[in-house]
């Protein structure tokens, strides 16, 4: 019975934790600042094709748009009018959104409005899509849980004004829905490690360790003149394929023990950037990273920590040296500037005041 108290107490002290406090605020504020610039770069890097990629008449015909997005029953805006001008207009205002969010400008609202334009802009052309637009789609939804604008973000006061008129009840709820918002990316990150890994080892190639060899030479994911350089290594394939699949099936077991947390994170993020420079899957690497950042909390706490002490530092310096001039003046400047005769009738008061004290006392000395 007493054990039985004891686990009742524990869990119920576990819950008073997970909801009193908001876990990995710096690391969830991370993950929305890169998703936000991942869908800037998006923009930015097609911008000059925009017509030709996303436009009415580009080369994704329209009507096989309008089909696919009535078939999968979704929506777009760029759906609603073949206008050139709407066009126009919906691809600027989410390259703003984007960069918003990117900046931590407009709160829960702007994060949700990026949201709508970022599933608009994929929906118009899937065929040069990575994957990390499917990622992009489930985690921005969970993003609207947490406090995600608490680091890295410039407050315009609209935000905070609004939040004082939330009633008192659902701002208690705000840690606790933060922490079930960061619980949800989470989990979502571990499925596409257990998932991938999981299809990968009933792969053949991937059993007997020949799977990289084979990836590495499709022409669309070839790195010219380095990729042939891996794949021709019999050791660093085998490594590399076998390394790759027990990584992505162990990873959850990482994430649960604290102590190898920030080991297993690391090495997703460096197993992505080589995949974002070997295949070119930018977007789908950036985007794992971005989701690797709430598992580094800790880590970009104290590395915002240690900026702010050297932006602190910086500015005494800079303030210091604005001091240098009045501090290395000489003290007879004030002759050379013209002030001259403002001393020499300060002076001449001066005297004449300490010639009528003498005065004075003269005649004081005589009366008596």
């Amino acid at each position: 019975m007493k054990g039985m108290k004891g686990r009742f107490a524990g869990f119920t002290a576990l819950l008073d934790r997970l909801s009193g406090s908001p876990a990995a605020v710096a690391g969830v504020s991370g993950t929305r600042a890169l998703i936000g610039f991942i869908g800037f770069m998006f923009y930015a890097s097609n911008y000059g094709e925009r017509d030709y990629l996303f436009g009415p008449h580009g080369v994704y015909l329209w009507q096989d748009f309008i089909d696919g997005v009535q078939e999968n029953g979704t929506f777009s805006l760029y759906a609603l009018s073949t206008s050139g001008a709407w066009f126009e207009l919906v691809f600027h205002l989410g390259m703003i959104a984007a960069l918003a969010v990117t900046f931590g400008v407009g709160g829960r609202l702007v994060l949700a409005v990026h949201w709508v334009f970022l599933w608009s802009v994929y929906q118009r052309i899937p065929l040069i899509l990575d994957g990390g637009d499917n990622l992009a789609y489930i985690v921005l939804p969970m993003l609207l849980l947490t406090n995600c604008y608490d680091r890295f973000s410039f407050s315009t006061g609209l935000v905070r004004r609004w939040a004082d008129r939330v009633p008192g009840v659902v701002r208690a709820m705000s840690p606790a829905l933060h922490n079930l918002g960061v619980a949800a990316v989470a989990g979502q990150i571990c499925l596409v490690y257990v998932v991938s890994g999981l299809y990968k080892v009933q792969g053949r190639m991937w059993q007997d360790g020949t799977a990289l060899f084979y990836v590495l030479r499709i022409p669309e994911f070839e790195w010219p003149g380095v990729s042939r350089l891996l794949y021709e290594n019999d050791m660093l394939v085998m490594a590399g394929t076998y390394g790759a699949t027990l990584f992505m099936v162990y990873f959850p077991l990482g994430v649960l023990v604290p102590s190898l947390r920030p080991w297993a994170a690391l090495g997703s993020i460096g197993l992505h950037l080589s995949i974002a420079l070997l295949m070119g899957l930018t977007s789908f690497a950036l985007t794992m990273v971005a989701c690797d950042l709430i598992f580094l909390s800790k880590g970009v706490e104290a590395g915002l920590r240690r900026a702010r002490a050297t932006g602190r530092r910086l500015g005494g310096v800079l303030r210091d040296r604005k001091m240098w001039p009045e501090r290395d003046a000489p003290p007879v400047a004030a002759e050379h500037t013209g002030n001259t005769g403002v001393l020499t009738r300060t002076a001449e008061k001066m005297g004449s005041i300490s010639g009528s004290t003498e005065q004075a006392d003269h005649n004081a000395a005589r009366t008596a």
